[in-house]
């Protein structure tokens, strides 16, 4: 069998399914964000044994998580020093001047990673155009890494200016630390991105530096812990792009793992995008931490090459996930103003929600849903977590009601409409604000919250249609059973098409490129010659400041490609800024090559059959509805029960193990032949 695991910040999800017949099986328990593999590893355990399986028939074992990313975001990784080109040791706090609340008078920028007695300089440098006006003294390297050694560090980053354009002298200096101190972890910025752009350059290899030792510490800790449960595979980590790397590579590239957890369920929506043959979607992750939203445009989900976490510039390719800090363990309050917020602030697993008598006194989303009677009073999880509803009325009564007056179930609806509004915000970000209409795309709901607000969003933004797959709440970790092996590589070189050398030097890029991923492929086991090779290209017009990422069917040197390109880059700058200079000419950037090694995917991944936990109650029960006036008595139906061509009309409840989905009036819910659930809103209801 073959097992996907998605690391929640509160959940740990597990997704099995049987290679020989195709049955599925589910898994959730809460996370140990204090001992990350402890819930990781007990989840394997328990699924297998639910499943009637050993280690030894493990085929595939894949893993998606947020480990680096909450790293990073609480500022628990290693004590890191960093190497630079002598005069730029401060690039890392002056960044780009920019001013992100540009009237806020008390504003304040992240602190960096790296306090500037660990910066240290040396003597070198490389011009513009790759030529080394002064080599590397290897010496005064020696010395800066011995300093940083007295200071402690467990980590070294090195970046020179213009690196991207000649490796040279990062080389020299990334050997010489590394013959003299074998045990440090060492980083050098023209492996991890390859690109001009000098201060997105540094804080990303400053971030891979700080995440290595934490991030390599998890791994070998949790491929031991896999090896004692019997399980032979090599597990495999999803990376921030899409796709599946190995242990050795993912030690290696932390930076690559930033968006783990997100990219299982964008590429899970694909692969059902592509079994109902629609294209185009905007997905809904919501979790108990936060919510993701991303685009999947044409049958592609929308890439980056640029990211930010809590401030800190990231250059790596990721899927364009927008989060935000809207979960199931959101928490309400109120601030000096009395005004009601909800988020970025999250109860966890650790306390978790009031409901969980866990310990927590702080409002939550869980708690409201509790509350208004959308999630079941006793338990979730299939009857294995118990709630109270009780602490849930009283929590929002001490810190939301009370203050403000109200009713604990007009506070309720609040918390959860505020919710509700500040995903519509998210996807808004990623579609209108981009020149795109969302009621042109079917919303796809899933994570463990997800499908309880889909109706309520999708009714905000005027969406008609709302997708809810079979294993929603698990949707992330059957993510990472449909990826493939993935590589990225990218080489900044500015070249001008006027050029009479324009393709020979675009061809020398593309074969640097295609040795690039070799090496990296090997690293992994894998081989070159098995890999589909995926290229692309940021291009701008001369004289412009920032580029346009335009893909291609064939290797950029290749004439008709390059042509094909051109045509496709006005055709993009029209789109994107209304208008095209067709007889402007074009500067070739950055060139991307991304190689990708098919690895087997079980053919059904979709049905909610084979779960023996589900509920087994058909009742009803009185349920909030603003639009209904109040409380209505609403029917219970079990998601298991349903079948291809079942319809069930609003206000109703469909529950299952892993979630619960919201009808509310004016919504139909219908079952397609994949068992996914499809909502369709009335005329009237929009």
């Amino acid at each position: 069998m073959r097992i996907g695991v998605d690391v929640g910040g509160t959940f740990t999800d597990l997704f099995l399914v049987e290679n020989a017949t195709g049955r599925t099986h589910r898994h959730k328990l809460p996370s140990t964000p204090r001992r990350p593999t402890e819930a990781l590893i007990e989840g394997v355990r328990q699924i297998l044994a639910n499943a009637g399986f050993e280690g030894g028939d493990v085929e595939f074992l894949g893993l998606g998580t947020t480990v680096s990313t909450n790293e990073l975001l609480e500022r628990k990784g290693a004590l890191t020093g960093l190497i630079t080109t002598r005069g730029f040791r401060d690039l890392l706090e002056i960044g780009r001047q920019s001013r992100p609340h540009v009237y806020d008078l008390f504003a304040s920028k992240p602190a960096v990673l790296v306090e500037r007695r660990r910066r240290l300089e040396v003597t070198e440098r490389i011009d513009f155009d790759g030529s080394v006006l002064r080599p590397v003294d290897t010496e005064e390297v020696r010395e800066a890494a011995a300093e940083l050694v007295r200071q402690g560090v467990k980590s070294i980053a090195i970046c020179f200016v213009n690196a991207y354009a000649n490796p040279e002298n990062e080389i020299a200096a990334a050997t010489a630390i590394r013959q003299g101190w074998p045990d440090l972890y060492v980083s050098v910025s023209h492996e991890i991105s390859p690109e001009f752009r000098e201060f997105e350059r540094l804080s990303s290899v400053v971030v891979n530096s700080y995440l290595m030792p934490g991030t390599d510490t998890y791994l070998q800790e949790f491929e031991h812990q896999v090896k004692t449960l019997g399980i032979r595979q090599q597990p495999l980590f999803m990376n921030s792009a899409g796709g599946v790397m190995a242990p050795s590579l993912a030690a290696q590239r932390p930076i690559d793992t930033l968006f783990s957890g997100p990219s299982g369920g964008v590429s899970a929506a694909r692969h059902i995008a592509d079994q109902i043959d629609t294209p185009d979607l905007i997905t809904f992750d919501m979790g108990g931490t936060s919510t993701d939203v991303c685009m999947i445009r044409g049958g592609e989900p929308e890439m980056t090459h640029n990211r930010s976490i809590d401030g800190v510039p990231i250059r790596a390719t990721a899927l364009d996930v927008h989060t935000v800090g809207a979960g199931g363990s959101s928490i309400a309050w109120i601030d000096a103003g009395g005004l009601l917020h909800v988020g970025p602030e999250s109860a966890g697993a650790q306390p978790g929600p009031a409901c969980y008598g866990r310990g927590g006194e702080n409002p939550t989303v869980t708690d409201a849903n509790i509350v208004l009677g959308r999630l079941h009073p006793q338990h979730l999880l299939g009857g294995r977590l118990q709630v109270d509803p009780a602490l849930a009325r009283a929590a929002i009564q001490d810190k939301i009601a009370g203050p403000k007056g109200m009713s604990v179930e007009e506070a309720a609806a609040a918390i959860l409409e505020l919710s509700n509004h500040n995903i519509a915000q998210a996807v808004r970000y990623v579609s209108v604000e981009r020149g795109l209409d969302p009621q042109d795309f079917m919303l796809m709901a899933f994570g463990g919250a997800g499908p309880l607000h889909a109706a309520f969003v999708a009714r905000e933004l005027g969406i008609r249609r709302v997708l809810i797959p079979g294993s929603p709440g698990v949707l992330c970790a059957m993510g990472v059973l449909t990826k493939d092996v993935r590589v990225d590589s990218s080489r900044t070189r500015i070249l001008d098409e006027r050029s009479d050398k324009f393709l020979d030097q675009l061809r020398w890029v593309v074969d640097e490129l295609d040795e690039t991923a070799e090496r990296s492929l090997t690293l992994q086991g894998y081989k070159r010659q098995a890999a589909r090779l995926e290229y692309s290209a940021d291009l701008r017009y001369v004289g412009q400041n920032y580029e346009i990422n335009i893909r291609s069917a064939a290797p950029p040197s290749d004439a008709k490609a390059w042509a094909d390109m051109r045509q496709a880059f006005h055709a993009a700058h029209k789109r994107q800024y209304g208008y095209a200079s067709l007889d402007k000419p074009l500067q070739m950037v950055t060139v991307r090559l991304t190689a990708v090694v098919p690895i087997e995917r079980p053919d059904n991944l979709g049905g909610a059959a084979g779960d023996a936990e589900n509920l087994t109650e058909q009742a009803n029960r009185r349920v909030f509805f603003a639009e209904s006036g109040g409380f209505v008595s609403t029917p219970v139906v079990q998601r298991d029960a349903l079948t291809q061509g079942n319809s069930v009309a609003g206000p109703a409840i469909i529950e299952q193990m892993d979630t619960t989905t919201i009808l509310p009036p004016g919504f139909t819910a219908s079952v397609d032949d994949h068992n996914n659930l499809i909502i369709t809103q009335s005329e009237e209801s929009l």
